[in-house]
């Protein structure tokens, strides 16, 4: 009886050695067999991946999402070699490449973040020159319309100076350049805009002290020429009485507009308190 006994605990501890091998083996071949999915920001079902794979297989399935544009999909492999591999080699790509995936999907605050985080950790890789470029265009992506405010164009002008200044020479030096006379010219609009108001107002004095600042700050601007004009006419006591619209030059943008047909002919809003 006790030898039975003694068998039958054998023969239970092969069991369960046995079964927590199948159930290892299980766990692998259940990734295999069933397709478990997800929904992405946009509700739409995806399938989930294998996330407990090599840094190096990790980066070759996340680039292959990035460059067909797969960015939500894709920033989930370069944050998975972040949080595994940090100190991998694939790891530094994988941080620039998470960076761009969320400029991509448009959440320009975070790619700032991790643009500036990337510079502050590599601050001599080869990609610094892109980074700085970047990080302008998160402030230059966030300029609102001309009545509003104006943060996004006075960042992206400093940071586009500061690329310039620093590398002078790289493949994005012509860009910063017009990106700079685009938020420059936003900039001398949103000056105008105020005189407008001003001006509409019968503001005349305040109005004055916003052209001179507008001819000096922005002298080259396209609207130079019409503030000029309006200084010209403030001063010899004829300013514009009529609809102003009809003698307010229209603004034409690359990347804004100005605000609605109604808002431009009837607000009375102040937009310096925008």
């Amino acid at each position: 009886m006790q030898l039975r006994y003694s068998l039958s605990r054998k023969a239970m501890a092969v069991f369960c050695v046995i079964s927590a091998l199948i159930l290892q083996g299980g766990c692998a071949s259940l990734k295999e067999t069933f397709n478990f999915t997800s929904i992405d920001e946009d509700g739409n079902e995806i399938q989930s991946r294998d996330i407990n794979l090599p840094a190096k297989k990790l980066i070759e399935q996340g680039m292959a999402d990035y460059e067909v544009g797969k960015y939500f999909t894709a920033i989930e492999f370069f944050e998975e070699i972040l949080n595994k591999f940090p100190f991998s080699k694939e790891a530094t790509l994988a941080e620039l490449k998470a960076a761009d995936c969320s400029y991509y999907l448009g959440r320009y605050a975070e790619a700032l973040l991790l643009y500036e985080e990337f510079e502050n950790r590599h601050p001599t890789n080869e990609s610094i020159p892109y980074v700085m470029f970047q990080k302008a265009m998160c402030n230059y992506k966030q300029i609102d319309r001309v009545d509003r405010d104006t943060t996004g164009a006075e960042k992206s002008i400093a940071l586009f100076r500061q690329l310039l200044k620093a590398y002078p020479n790289t493949p994005y030096t012509e860009e910063a350049k017009s990106r700079i006379e685009n938020a420059t010219e936003f900039l001398a609009n949103h000056e105008f805009v105020v005189i407008q108001y001003y001006t509409r107002t019968a503001k005349y004095d305040e109005a004055k002290v916003r052209i001179n600042y507008l001819l000096s700050a922005y002298p080259d601007s396209l609207v130079a020429s019409q503030a000029k004009d309006l200084l010209a006419r403030i001063e010899a006591g004829d300013p514009p009485r009529s609809r102003l619209t009809s003698w307010f030059p229209k603004v034409n943008l690359p990347d804004w507009t100005l605000f609605g047909r109604d808002d431009a002919e009837n607000t009375t809003v102040d937009p310096t308190q925008r």
